[in-house]
């Protein structure tokens, strides 16, 4: 069984654990390497390693919010054009009738939004089994998306 050690009260350890970089910031500070697609001063689109399907993109605000509908009236109108933008791309891309747009954000405390090139409405289903691309084919994806911007 997990103990807190004496020095530190429950509420200090949670206090911390809030205050600790989000795997996304870590991403955009180069802490953890990335398929990149795009970055401005204040945005960051990346393949997702888990993807529904081949071109699956997260985009993040590189200011850390929890949620997405908690992001300042700029932040989140920025987040939607640059997400705009990448999404064209991802069209142009990888073969697909659209580019869906999903926001969950339960699984990771950092508001981000998914672009999921689709065919059908089963595509975009995150229930599905997810892809297990190779590193030479996330490059290449990323490459290729990055290029059509």
């Amino acid at each position: 069984m997990f103990r807190f050690p004496q020095e530190i009260s429950l509420s200090k350890y949670w206090k911390l654990l809030s205050e600790m970089a989000s795997i996304f910031s870590r991403i955009i500070n180069g802490e953890i390497t990335c398929y990149k697609i795009a970055e401005d001063n204040h945005y960051f689109a990346f393949l997702d390693i888990s993807p529904l399907k081949k071109g699956h993109t997260l985009v993040v605000p590189k200011k850390e919010v929890d949620y997405l509908f908690d992001l300042d009236d700029a932040t989140y109108q920025g987040l939607l054009l640059f997400s705009s933008k990448i999404a064209k791309a991802i069209k142009k891309s990888v073969p697909c009738k659209r580019v869906a747009m999903h926001v969950i954000g339960l699984e990771v405390p950092h508001a981000h939004i998914h672009l999921v090139p689709i065919n059908t409405m089963n595509d975009s289903n995150f229930s599905n089994e997810k892809l297990k691309l190779t590193s030479d084919e996330m490059k290449s994806t990323a490459e290729l998306i990055a290029s059509n911007l």
